[in-house]
């Protein structure tokens, strides 16, 4: 996933307090382990790493440390390579960032540095779900940085049209919400189109199901699991309310740019997906509202892909330690909350998410990430993402009439190869 969290979301500028030069307790202790005068390099994605936040955490682990830190901004595009590349060099860059689904495959070719010691220090609270993509075969391999779900962008004044007077706490209420709208006749109640993946993701983490399972020693499809069909007749009736392309994904066209036309009452998306539909149509601002994507019963939201972001060491480092003193300062609750706080993202334990209070996305994103969760955690499941996915060749089939085991079966030795494949 390409992400942009800091224009997701406008950050604000944060004024960090220098403290005066000198030795302190902590300088002496680290000068005596040998840090001062070393360089960390630290890979930040473009738009991970908030002015604010990183200037407090630059600051933070200089003085604690006597080390100075070298951040350096990589692009999205092309960044597999570049880090597969880096990774296996005799000076690879001592911390990275690395996208959660992404984690495995790094892992698995030997890249990542073990971090169980980390974890047993400051990782016994991690978010389970946050937690779960930095594991690889039982072993910890990087740790849960920060994380971002979809929600409900909805229209407020449609909403209030239709006499719909506060927002739905169950799937039920929510296709009942929608009914009114429709039997309004003023607005189309959802754009959904028929291969937005990653809400069916979502949708199959809800119903318990797994997307591929294990056939000896290799993974196979499991689509034809009556799980992921209850998945997918859900998603079945989510779709009826929208007049979206049964063989389009939500980026084709843009879906935040219908919503900004004014004539749909909802989408499911990510937050910064409705300041695109502001930046279309200045006036849809005030009309814009955000909820939870409800779950079958009120208690527990639906089930929500958790795309977000890890931190890891390279193998090849030289500076290890000295690497794990920047995670235990980085991913700190003072410094996790204060990411939180600045961008709106969902930090890396349920204790803070107080943080996000006042920032409407983050508010209706947070109650639904313990029970979120990813694509399968396997290298070759990237694989089955590059295009034509077959997961949504498998959906558009369904939408378009056959039943969800007619539809597994016309897609599965295209998924089964690629599978088979390594990265």
């Amino acid at each position: 996933m390409k992400r942009g969290l800091i224009a997701a979301t406008g950050v604000a500028a944060m004024l960090v307090s220098v403290a005066a030069c000198g030795s302190s307790d902590s300088d002496k202790a680290t000068d005596a382990g040998g840090s001062r005068g070393k360089t960390l390099t630290v890979w930040f994605m473009d738009g991970s790493n908030p002015a604010g936040w990183t200037d407090a955490v630059k600051t933070e682990f200089e003085q604690k440390t006597g080390a100075k830190l070298d951040i350096q901004i990589q692009k999205w595009d092309g960044i597999q390579q570049k880090l597969t590349t880096a990774l296996s060099e005799s000076t690879p860059p001592d911390v990275i960032e690395i996208g959660n689904t992404q984690t495995p495959s790094y892992a698995e070719t030997g890249g990542l540095a073990e971090l169980d010691d980390l974890k047993k220090e400051i990782g016994g609270d991690w978010t389970e779900s946050l937690n779960k993509p930095s594991v690889f075969e039982g072993k910890q391999y990087a740790a849960p940085w920060w994380a971002a779900n979809r929600v409900v962008v909805y229209n407020k004044k449609i909403w209030a049209d239709a006499g719909i007077t506060d927002v739905p706490r169950t799937r039920a209420e929510f296709f009942k919400d929608l009914e009114a709208i429709q039997s309004k006749g003023e607005a189309e109640p959802l754009y959904l189109p028929g291969q937005n993946w990653y809400f069916f993701d979502g949708l199959t983490i809800g119903a318990g199901a797994d997307l591929v399972k294990k056939d000896g020693k290799k993974y196979v499809s499991n689509l034809g699991d009556p799980k992921v069909a209850k998945a997918m007749e859900v998603y079945k009736q989510y779709q009826s309310f929208s007049k979206a392309p049964k063989d389009k994904d939500e980026a084709t066209p843009q879906q935040a740019d219908v919503f900004a036309k004014g004539k749909t009452g909802a989408f499911i998306g990510m937050g910064w997906e409705a300041d695109t539909a502001v930046k279309a149509n200045p006036e849809i601002k005030k009309d814009i509202g955000y909820f939870t994507v409800p779950g079958e019963s009120a208690d527990k939201p639906e089930g929500v892909f958790l795309g977000g972001s890890n931190l890891a060491v390279a193998e090849g480092s030289k500076k290890k330690d000295l690497a794990k003193e920047f995670l235990k300062i980085a991913l700190s609750d003072k410094n996790e909350g204060a990411l939180a706080k600045e961008v709106g993202s969902i930090p890396n334990k349920d204790a803070l998410l107080a943080h996000v209070k006042g920032n409407a996305v983050a508010e209706a994103a947070a109650p639904a990430a313990k029970s979120g969760g990813t694509t399968p955690l396997i290298p070759e499941w990237a694989n089955v993402e590059n295009a034509p996915n077959p997961i949504k060749a498998y959906m558009t089939a369904v939408l378009n009439g056959k039943s969800p085991e007619e539809a597994a079966k016309q897609v599965e030795a295209d998924m089964n190869k690629r599978l088979s494949q390594k990265q």
